[in-house]
């Protein structure tokens, strides 16, 4: 791999070195009234085939042949500026933009270009602006990144009112969700109807669902990578909100101004106060309490033009807990993630950018049982080390390199079991604790090869190890354990690895047409085992090990991305097909026990291909977006559903969505959001009969059939009032209707029993469980 890398940095230098004598400007590109940068800003000169952008710190690179030139610097929401320059040595700049003010002072800020959809080379990348979000509907008034990204064609959700969500075929495991450069297990609150991510603490989202570039690895559907913000290092911000369930607070402001700057940024349910005045004490849920919080802090200092460094973490916590006097059973349920990023940017020179991290992260879940002297307890977890490196280098101004390299120890604590009865200890040796090495190596060149063909092309090689730790048991037919093997502390039990190839092309038919093609292959080492439906804090992360093998994948996709009155509309049809191996499911009959997890699991294979169709208008008083999906997601295991293919739990067939935003007036904005899809497949009983006096049932093949289809509208309404110029806060309304005429959605079906089998009586009907009838919220947002 290192020579790979030393061959393809020597040739391009040896390209550059026989052209016109070049210089270099380099610099970060920030918006001027809190010195944030910007991601993905574009600067461009009449000579460049295409704008170069910054990267995620917002630096950017741009070698030019000596002399004037005009160079433009643009990002939408900002006004454009133009900087007229002699190049005649290596400069550096850091170039301010004004954000543009509307009517109202809000800023709107998309991040991307207006043309990046054409443009670029990389497809299937959905970039949403925080701002933008906080317009649209939402639940319980709680602003939502992820249930936002789940209205684009090719993602879907995990069930009503969840925050899970599957991308083109994908399981929800096989998403890598990613905040600040650490991996976030678990995004759910409340069993997963909220995300944890705040968005008043959000700077940057970017969900890339095909053509993943080599710098992420181990998943095999999407990437979504959030950014925080970095904090406003010219002057003091508060801002916050009061709402129907939860309030929140951040504060940002500067260390040292215009050198170092912080936010901290909360939030907070108060659930359990509010239902306490509504229960009674001879209710059965009195006792029963449930919050959650979470909390986002960041710092950075810049020590120099050439270093900076962050420091970054995330908190979160939810609890449940169930304790009645009148009650002889109590619960308490608690889980969360923690993480912490330190980041260190350094500039080598004009043309090599260094980003190099460490980071820790914690995700615990425990459930605690007792009922009069028995008690249980049921715990899982996983915790990671981290270390990576990534180099951005800009040999020449057709040729973005960027390479680097990872390490992760993972620890895996997958259902420890304990229990006490009196005074008697329960305590089985099943704690099967696993412990992992996982690392990477990568390298990739974005390529302006001519004026109308980019290439992004890629090779990552990637390895994960299980180490010890460990003892490797032997069973008979009966399952009872015959032999072990034993393993020290880091001593290899089993190793995979394997390289993953990358590749995207776009053609430019003409300046607002283009087509785009990409492969990639992907290989997964961690794997999330579920029995339900939806993502719960019950569903269990489990290693690669000497039993369980990596996920494969490959990803062929294919569209075409055309924009429509100067911009204004962007269209795109995508086409995809994927390919899985090592696929995990549980066994047929399985039940939560006490033994190793890995040895209730049967494998097999997957495969999803369909079709996109997207509409997006980006500007003009009514902006929004249409999108339609059709696809097919199969499962095929030799032990489950007598070996043959079966519809995947997510599997939708027609998935589509209207989201609209309309600009009324200077104080208000009103969205809409209309959202269809396929009923979730599912599997049922299909005949009952009487065995000894007792109701016994046939159930259907997997997943043959379907439930109701899932529809719903919503509402939001946003009023900005003018304020008094003798204040200095600024309030605003957020009025919400989800749900609004009431669809009663399946969340599942049950069968109820009535009657008795042996007079004749007994009658067997099918029920549903709906979650959200329709949901008004009120939400006060507050800043100065």
């Amino acid at each position: 791999m290192k020579n790979i890398l030393t061959l393809l940095l020597l040739l391009i230098s040896v390209g550059a070195a026989k052209a016109q004598k070049n210089y270099t400007i380099s610099g970060y590109v920030k918006d001027s009234t809190n010195n944030e940068t910007l991601i993905n800003a574009n600067i461009n000169t009449t000579e460049l085939r295409k704008a170069v952008p910054t990267n995620a710190y917002g630096f950017f690179s741009l070698t030019l042949a000596a002399g004037e030139h005009v160079i433009t610097v643009s990002f939408t929401g900002y006004t454009t500026r133009q900087l007229n320059i002699n190049l005649q040595q290596n400069e550096q700049l850091n170039i301010l933009l004004q954000p543009k003010k509307s009517t109202n002072e809000a800023v709107t800020v998309y991040a991307k270009r207006k043309d990046a959809n054409v443009k670029n080379t990389q497809m299937g990348t959905v970039t949403l602006a925080t701002s933008k979000v906080k317009l649209l509907p939402s639940l319980l008034g709680e602003v939502d990144i992820l249930r936002a990204i789940q209205l684009m064609p090719g993602v879907r959700n995990s069930g009503e009112g969840n925050s899970g969500f599957y991308v083109r075929g994908g399981g929800p495991d096989q998403n890598l969700i990613i905040l600040d450069d650490a991996v976030v297990y678990n995004t759910g609150h409340l069993f997963g109807f909220f995300s944890v991510f705040n968005a008043d603490a959000i700077k940057n989202t970017t969900l890339i669902k095909g053509g993943m570039p080599a710098q992420y690895g181990g998943r095999l559907s999407s990437v979504l990578d959030v950014s925080m913000k970095d904090g406003n290092s010219k002057k003091y911000e508060v801002e916050g909100g009061i709402g129907a369930i939860a309030s929140r607070l951040s504060i940002q402001g500067p260390l040292v101004k215009e050198k170092a700057s912080f936010i901290v940024s909360a939030r907070r349910t108060y659930i359990d106060a509010l239902a306490k005045g509504f229960v009674k004490p001879t209710s059965a849920f009195f006792g029963s309490g449930y919050y959650f919080y979470d909390l986002n802090a960041k710092m950075n200092y810049r020590i120099s033009a050439r270093d900076k460094i962050f420091a970054s973490g995330y908190f979160g916590k939810d609890k449940f807990n169930f304790s009645n006097a009148k009650q002889s059973f109590k619960a308490d349920i608690p889980w969360g993630n923690a993480t912490a990023t330190l980041r260190w940017n350094h500039v080598f020179n004009s043309k090599l950018f260094c980003n190099t991290s460490l980071v820790y992260n914690d995700y615990n879940f425990t459930f605690g049982a007792q009922q009069n002297d028995f008690k249980i307890k049921l715990s899982s977890g996983i915790r990671d080390y981290n270390a990576k490196v990534d180099f951005d280098y800009y040999p020449v101004s057709n040729h973005k390199i960027k390479y680097g390299a990872m390490y992760t120890y993972h620890r895996f604590k997958p259902n420890i079991v304990s229990g006490e009865q009196g005074g008697t200890t329960f305590n089985p040796n099943n704690a099967a604790i696993k412990y992992g090495n996982e690392a990477a190596l990568y390298i990739q060149d974005e390529w302006e090869a001519t004026d109308k063909l980019g290439i992004n092309a890629g090779l990552r090689y990637s390895s994960f190890t299980q180490v010890g730790p460990y003892t490797r048991y032997k069973t008979d037919a009966q399952g009872n354990r015959t032999d072990s093997t034993k393993y020290k502390s880091m001593e290899p039990v089993k190793r995979y690895g394997g390289l993953e190839p990358r590749l995207t092309a776009r053609y430019s038919i003409n300046a607002s047409t283009s087509i785009k093609a990409s492969v990639t292959r992907n290989l997964q080492y961690l794997h999330l085992v579920s029995n339900a439906g939806s993502t719960l804090p019950t569903d269990l992360w489990v290693p690669s090990t000497y039993n369980v093998q990596p996920q494969k994948s490959w990803l062929y996709a294919a569209g075409v991305f055309k924009n429509l009155k100067d911009n204004m509309y962007e269209t795109s049809v995508e086409v995809y097909y994927k390919n899985m191996l090592n696929q995990i499911e549980y066994k047929e009959g399985y039940t939560p026990g006490i033994g190793d997890v890995e040895n209730e699991f049967t494998y097999g294979r997957g495969w999803s291909y369909g079709s996109e169709f997207f509409i997006n208008k980006v500007r003009g008083r009514l902006t929004g977006w249409v999108g339609y999906t059709l696809s097919y997601t199969w499962r095929q295991f030799a032990g489950l559903n007598g070996g043959e293919k079966f519809p995947a739990k997510f599997d939708r067939r027609h998935d589509a969505s209207v989201v609209a935003t309309y600009e009324l007036s200077n104080k208000w904005k009103l969205s809409g959001v209309f959202v269809y899809g396929t009923g979730n497949a599912t599997t049922v009983p299909t005949r009952f009969y009487i065995v000894n006096g007792s109701l016994a049932q046939d159930f259907s093949n997997l997943n043959a059939y379907r439930l109701a289809p899932y529809h719903r509208v919503d509402f939001s309404a946003n009023y900005f009032p003018k304020p008094k110029k003798e204040r200095k806060i600024k309030t605003s309304w957020a009025f919400g209707i989800y749900n609004a005429y009431s669809r009663l959605n399946p969340y599942f079906i049950y069968f109820d029993q009535s009657g008795s089998p042996l007079d004749g009586t007994l009658k067997v009907q099918a029920k549903q469980v709906s979650l959200f009838p329709i949901i008004p919220s009120v939400t006060l947002n507050f800043k100065w």
